[in-house]
């Protein structure tokens, strides 16, 4: 996966997106967003926002940013947000690992189907935690690889058209919490069959937890 990579597999997807994963990865957004306990006056940063499919399940009186690297995308996230007339939403077309904010700006930081989409998770991870209220913790949504061999033999099979399918469908949580030094405080199945993962990290590596003691 590359940036150019993504951009034009979400230009292809674009305009059919919400058909194809609006309503099977719809529970996984509302479960992410409950999670956070969310409170008016907060704001919120959902790294790879897409077509803007999460932003009417966020509470009244909280101010969403909402960035991703495809002009497509937010092109038709605007055009949801101006619909429903949404005044605390701003979009940005953005890359998630090299952000223009500043440090501890937000009280919430999510990225929903996203990490496995990035070509390198490690500096999204790493941005998400700068621009984190240091009170605030990680909300991820995303694919891993499936711990049944079988399944897991079939990601592999179709990891080298990564780039055509737009993620890496063999993307493994072990190895990503490794190498993202991850605190993870919880993780719950979510979507059908519980194929999805929600994940909830602190916004601490794990090493800081490690390095206090």
């Amino acid at each position: 996966m590359d940036t150019q990579g993504v951009r034009d597999a979400y230009r292809r997807y674009a305009r059919h997106y919400d058909l194809c994963f609006g309503a099977i990865f719809h529970p996984g957004r509302k479960m992410a967003i409950e999670q956070m306990g969310i409170q008016p006056g907060e704001s919120v940063l959902e790294v790879g926002v897409g077509t803007g499919l999460s932003i009417p399940e966020y509470p009244e009186g909280v101010h969403v940013t909402g960035i991703d690297v495809s002009t497509d995308m937010i092109e038709i996230a605007q055009e949801r947000v101006e619909r429903l007339e949404l005044p605390n939403v701003s979009l940005m077309e953005m890359d998630a690992e090299n952000m223009d904010f500043g440090d501890g700006q937000f009280d919430h930081v999510v990225a929903m189907y996203v990490l496995s989409v990035a070509p390198y998770p490690d500096r999204v991870i790493n941005e998400m935690r700068r621009v984190c209220s240091k009170q605030g913790d990680l909300f991820i949504v995303n694919h891993f690889r499936h711990r049944n061999p079988l399944i897991s033999g079939a990601e592999k099979m179709i990891a080298p058209l990564s780039k055509l399918v737009g993620f890496r469908p063999d993307f493994a949580m072990d190895e990503f919490v490794d190498q993202t030094d991850l605190e993870v405080i919880d993780t719950k199945p979510v979507n059908l069959f519980g194929y999805w993962t929600l994940l909830r990290a602190s916004c601490e590596p794990r090493s800081a937890r490690f390095a206090a003691a």
